[in-house]
């Protein structure tokens, strides 16, 4: 080497010593000119960051969740080790031997810096610095702070607390931070039970999560899960044979991207009790555990029938056209994407499709559809609920709604059938009849549609369902499901210059003398108004408040028929008396509150009142058993199961109820329009409301199993004589005679006929 090149390497040398130095020196300028500009990092020892309330149900079920952030806070030893590893794989290979930073992250920095682009590589502390500090800004100053506040974290905590701390902070997409959240949110399990493909996919999206969420591009969701594969791989965590194993297989969700909270209605009661309590910043910040009575079983039975029963109803109402064509500004069909289609499809989903074609000659009884990649076939008999006369009634590019009956996942072709959302709106709500803790609450057809909860807001005609509180009052002042009643014509006089008031029955028939029991089974009016008048509308007002009625009751003879308005949970309510011998439950959802050290901070329990006797409790039970056996309600028979209830219609077929218990819950269904019209000719409580009851019925059923049928207790004090069910009359051996049930005293005696 000649004596010219040594001399260039040393001055070089010495170059390079005066830049480092007065780099040095500008360093540890910057770093006491921003030092006392900065967080104090031991704030992080009780780190307590955001948490939202979370509201379970009753089986600890997560059915809601009310945070600025999602987010659950976890320890070290509560994060699958695979997560662990993926993340330091695909985020920062070097995270356990560096110090903070390296000499690439400080090049890295300086791009940024210089050049205005993102070129990442930032350290899992720096990252957690920034994220827990500071801003995103691409400025020099942020910079500094970042590395300073980045060597700060590193002096004062281990690794494993820091790689804890960043696994609890970092958004992971659609408002969820930490992955045990995340976990919860992509899988549906805990981020300790996390499978290796599992733990990939979140290392790999947590890069970009608002473009690379499976939930929104499956494919680049899948591309960054098998990049951590690899990194997992190279650096040794996992053999290449299992990286390559988990590539292959398709990335799978828990079937669901965040489209709010279960149960949204009775969530949305709850969240107004918290709010309205413990006040909006503690209710979304400060991590509270709520426990409810709901049973999400129930809960998901009463949604499901409530749809099936609106939509069946609706189609009654015949076919609307569509109000969207995708292709009336021009666009192409097949160049639509409906945020749906990203989400699983299966057999019974009801989705949106697009008609992609008109039918081909030769086959004007079917029409093409497309759902998403799925090339859809729209049979005649998938749409003959419409009365169309040919497929012609619908346009390329129309949007619609199908029902999927028969899906081929590898041909991608689906057959469907044309459904279409109701314009009528429902609401169901169940209790537990011995607590009155509320198991079930729909208050709509849909939530995203109207957050107005149609169980607990709308005041609606009670209709014939508030007849048996008329009979109760009946039943305690001495009446017996024997005595006779007169089913004729008759008008009532109403006050000075008022005309007669002259009531009808639904068949606008009359059928002369008939007991109490046939009155109430099949739902007479001119007998009820009757009772009314002779028992004082005074009276009668006086029950219904002792059964939990709130509601203004005006002293109207017409409100024995239900010219009263009166919420579905109030009158639900009030029902659960008569199988819970007499005593009124105060209806409830809350039952425990905890603060986020598990601190009590609220406990509802069971509040009972006595509203009516329970002897007259029992008999009218037995009453309205008969409704389910002989009269509107008859289909409710078909359960086989100990069932009492009354239906309930309005004037003009504006609205429609029923309401329903068996000894242990009592369950009211409402059906309507929001705005008050007929929702058709016939359509009565026992066609438009009974069967959607009768379906959740089912299922509680079958949930609770019929190993173990309850029974309705009677008191001590009831007698059962068998009478003939048309006159009343003691005569057990009448062709039609029933065990009727008496109060004591109160039975008839042969020698009185």
């Amino acid at each position: 080497m000649s004596r010219y090149v040594i001399r260039y390497a040393q001055r070089a040398g010495l170059v390079i010593l005066f830049v480092v130095v007065a780099l040095a020196g500008a360093a540890s300028g910057f770093l006491f000119a921003y030092a006392d500009d900065l967080p104090q990092i031991s704030a992080l020892d009780d780190y307590a960051p955001n948490v939202g309330t979370r509201v379970y149900a009753s089986g600890g079920e997560p059915i809601g969740e009310f945070a600025v952030q999602r987010r659950q806070v976890i320890g070290y030893d509560d994060i699958s080790p695979l997560l662990r590893q993926a993340i330091i794989a695909a985020e920062d290979q070097g995270f356990y031997s560096h110090f903070g930073v390296s000499s690439r992250i400080i090049v890295t920095a300086i791009k940024d810096v210089l050049y205005g682009e993102r070129y990442g590589a930032s350290t899992l502390t720096q990252q957690l610095a920034r994220n827990l500090f500071l801003t995103n800004e691409k400025t020099l100053e942020r910079k500094i702070k970042e590395l300073i506040l980045t060597l700060q974290i590193e002096k004062r905590y281990t690794k494993n607390e820091i790689l804890t701390l960043y696994c609890n902070h970092i958004l992971w997409g659609h408002g969820t931070y930490g992955v045990e959240a995340a976990a919860r949110l992509y899988f549906g399990k805990s981020a300790k039970d996390l499978e290796l493909a599992e733990a990939a996919l979140l290392a790999g999206i947590v890069q970009l999560p608002a473009r690379q969420s499976p939930y929104v591009n499956v494919q680049a969701a899948t591309r960054r899960r098998n990049y951590a594969l690899q990194r997992m791989a190279t650096e040794g965590f996992i053999t290449q044979e299992d990286a390559d194993a988990a590539m292959r297989r398709p990335v799978v969700t828990a079937g669901r991207p965040p489209s709010g909270n279960l149960a949204p209605f009775f969530v949305e009661e709850v969240r107004q009790h918290l709010e309205e309590r413990y006040g909006a910043k503690r209710l979304y910040e400060s991590g509270l555990s709520v426990r409810t009575s709901l049973d999400l079983g129930l809960q998901l039975a009463a949604e499901a029938a409530l749809e099936k029963g609106l939509r069946r109803l609706d189609k009654r109402k015949g076919w609307r056209k569509p109000t969207v064509n995708v292709a009336s500004d021009g666009h192409d069909p097949m160049e639509y994407r409906n945020a749906r289609w990203s989400r699983p499809l299966a057999v019974g989903h009801i989705v949106p499709a697009v008609v992609t074609a008109a039918p081909a000659a030769g086959t004007r009884d079917s029409i093409a559809l497309r759902i998403g990649d799925l090339s859809a076939t729209l049979p005649r008999a998938g749409y003959a609920w419409t009365r169309q006369r040919s497929a012609a009634f619908l346009k390329p590019g129309d949007l619609v709604e199908v029902r999927i009956d028969e899906l081929d996942g590898e041909a991608r072709t689906a057959v469907v059938a044309l459904e279409q959302p109701p314009a009528v709106e429902g609401a169901v709500v169940a209790i537990d009849n011995h607590t009155g803790q509320l198991r079930a609450m729909v208050g709509g057809y849909s939530f995203e549609r109207s957050k107005f909860n149609r169980a607990v807001q709308a005041f609606r005609q009670l209709g014939s369902t508030f007849k048996p509180v008329v009979y109760t009052a009946a039943i305690d002042r001495g009446y017996t499901p024997a005595s006779l009643l007169q089913d004729t014509p008759e008008e009532f006089d109403v006050g000075p210059n008022q005309p007669p008031y002259a009531p009808q029955n639904y068949d606008r028939t009359f059928r002369g003398p008939i007991t109490l029991r046939h009155s109430l089974e099949h739902s007479r009016n001119v007998t009820a108004v009757r009772l009314m008048q002779d028992l004082g509308a005074d009276v009668v007002i006086e029950y219904a408040r002792r059964m939990g009625m709130t509601t203004p009751l005006p002293p109207y003879l017409s409100l024995a028929l239900g010219a009263a308005e009166g919420t579905l949970l109030e009158t639900t309510s009030a029902y659960t008396v008569f199988p819970n011998q007499g005593v009124r439950m105060r209806p409830y959802g809350v039952m425990q509150v905890l603060d986020r050290e598990g601190n009590l901070l609220e406990e509802n329990r069971p509040a009972a009142r006595e509203a009516i006797r329970a002897d007259t409790a029992y008999v009218m039970t037995s009453l309205l058993r008969g409704v389910t056996i002989r009269g509107t309600a008859a289909a409710a028979s078909t359960l086989k199961w100990p069932v009492a209830g009354k239906t309930g219609t309005v004037d003009d077929y504006t609205d429609a109820w029923f309401i329903g218990f068996d000894p242990e819950i009592t369950i009211g269904v409402w059906v309507g329009y929001d705005q008050k019209r007929p929702l058709g000719p016939g359509e009565t409580g026992a066609d438009a409301a009974l069967p959607i009851w009768i379906e959740i019925m089912r299922s509680y059923i079958e949930r609770r199993g019929r190993d173990n049928v309850p029974e309705f207790s009677a008191p001590g004090n009831i007698i059962f004589l068998a009478v003939d069910r048309a006159t009343g009359i003691p005569s057990p051996d009448a062709t039609h005679a029933i065990n009727e049930a008496f109060i004591a005293g109160t039975e008839p005696r042969r020698s009185e006929f």
